[in-house]
């Protein structure tokens, strides 16, 4: 590894693990690694960011809120239009990204040969503790590192809903079963109906410190 490091053994850069993470590359077996790495590099994030199609803005750092924020995009979309824009760390941008590339529209081209054209959602930061407690550890939602997916819309205009279309046995049930097991390449926590009653309607999905894919 210290070759590779120093650079006496040239790899390509996909199996190079101090090459920044490219979203457009195929994952692989590193891309857990690289995507690990970003959470504390703030300029390895913004170069692996910048090898993706998303369109974000950056937002005003407010250090003094009761739930900081530091460095927070504004996410805007890339060829998924989105419900709203978003809030989020530089970390779920680039897990989102990678998301939509490498998951989102394989599935929808697998399964219904078309892509997907909008996704909805039910936001992202928001401070507040775990399961809106009165106390207790903050959710990932209040750095803005968390997502709620409640659905998606095609290119054909059909609309898939994880609210009611989850418990079906049918192709809308295989797509999103296909994105709730694909997104956990992209993100550490990606929580779906299977977990419990308050993801009934959404797909939690998040950048936190364990991982979780159920």
């Amino acid at each position: 590894m210290v070759s590779v490091w120093r650079g006496w053994l040239p790899v390509p850069p996909e199996w190079n693990p101090w090459v920044p993470l490219d979203v457009k590359a195929a994952p692989n077996w590193l891309t857990g690694y690289k995507l690990m790495r970003l959470r504390g590099d703030p300029g390895l994030c913004a170069q692996a960011l910048a090898s993706s199609a998303l369109r974000v803005t950056t937002q005003a750092d407010s250090p003094d809120a009761k739930c900081p924020l530091i460095g927070a995009l504004r996410v805007q979309g890339a060829e998924v239009a989105l419900s709203s824009s978003f809030l989020a760390s530089c970390p779920l941008a680039v897990a989102y990204a990678m998301f939509e590339r490498h998951t989102l529209q394989p599935a929808a081209q697998a399964v219904y040969g078309e892509n997907v054209a909008r996704l909805d959602h039910l936001g992202s930061f928001a401070c507040r503790h775990l399961y809106n407690r009165e106390s207790g550890a903050l959710s990932r939602h209040a750095s803005a590192d968390a997502l709620d997916i409640a659905g998606f819309r095609l290119a054909s205009g059909r609309r898939v809903s994880v609210l009611k279309d989850w418990p079906k046995q049918n192709q809308d049930a295989q797509f999103l079963r296909q994105v709730r097991d694909g997104a956990c390449q992209a993100f550490s926590v990606v929580l779906s109906p299977d977990y419990n009653a308050a993801h009934r309607n959404h797909f939690h999905v998040d950048i936190g410190r364990w991982s979780v894919c159920r």
